[in-house]
């Protein structure tokens, strides 16, 4: 499948820009009212269609049907695109849940199966808004479900944004299920690629403890690999310390190789700072 950068060089405010999101954006994107919710939900349609994505909308609040009856209006030619498979409207019971239980595994499979069906078709991606009202009543299975889902996005074929109600959800809920989310609003933003040939990840934004326990999550599968890893963090312009601990424990905990990181100088000090060279091979990029 064909990935997609961004098409049109725009500053948008964050907001807007997180509702045109790269394939591989894993968005948390809070909302208050109906108007600003349904807003939301137009915006990201035209702007999948616009990328040549398919776009996936899963419902929770209102029925696929009376999703349809007011987004339509939003985008010109929807029902043509309906037609042709490249906008799906979704109940969560559809997607998430079996038999009235969180099934993390056959969401995992609907979004890999969409993924499948975007390429049969000649799409760049998917594109999933998903209204995560769904969990309000669940918050431990939520975060682990939303964490779950970050290794979908390294494949960078995929752009998801969670939309969270702050009417159902209190600020201290949305806190702690944003910092599962790569990127939130007017928070650090994260991007992230999985490599193989070696196996490794190339990073690119910013790591605080708005995204901490997303990176945390992100870095994960790389505990499995027993050749050699390698971490390309040159484009990361920014990681606090706590952040970077993340990587020494990781490279910690491996079975065997070694953990090549390159970064930038101030990234290479701070690292040095922490004692991480003495399990990562730390190769700042102006000596690589």
């Amino acid at each position: 499948m064909e990935t997609s950068g961004k098409e049109d060089a725009i500053v948008l405010p964050a907001a807007d820009a997180v509702l045109d999101p790269d394939f591989g954006d894993h968005v948390c994107l809070p909302f208050r009212g109906e108007q600003e919710r349904r807003a939301a939900t137009g915006s990201f349609t035209l702007n999948g269609l616009r990328r040549r994505a398919n776009v996936l909308i899963i419902t929770h609040a209102d029925s696929p049907g009376r999703t349809r009856a007011w987004l339509a209006p939003l985008v010109p030619g929807f029902a043509a695109a309906e037609s042709a498979g490249e906008i799906e409207i979704r109940a969560s019971t559809a997607t998430h849940f079996t038999g009235g239980r969180l099934d993390s595994g056959r969401a995992l499979t609907c979004l890999t199966e969409a993924g499948e069906q975007a390429r049969r078709q000649g799409r760049h991606g998917v594109y999933t808004l998903i209204d995560a009202s769904w969990g309000a009543h669940d918050p431990p299975g939520q975060i682990a479900f939303e964490a779950a889902t970050n290794e979908l996005f390294g494949r960078r074929w995929l752009a998801a944004v969670c939309q969270y109600d702050r009417a159902l959800f209190a600020r201290e809920a949305i806190d702690r299920v944003g910092c599962v989310h790569p990127i939130s609003p007017d928070q650090a933003a994260l991007r992230y690629e999985r490599r193989h040939h070696p196996a490794g990840l190339r990073l690119w934004g910013e790591v605080d403890l708005t995204n901490r326990h997303a990176f945390s999550t992100i870095l994960m599968p790389l505990r499995q690999e027993a050749g050699e890893v390698v971490i390309d963090a040159a484009g990361l312009h920014f990681i606090d310390a706590g952040s970077a601990q993340l990587l020494v424990a990781t490279a910690t905990a491996r079975p065997h190789g070694r953990t090549v990181l390159r970064c930038g100088e101030p990234m290479a000090r701070l690292l040095h700072r922490i004692g991480a060279d003495g399990v990562i091979d730390i190769r700042p990029v102006d000596d690589a």
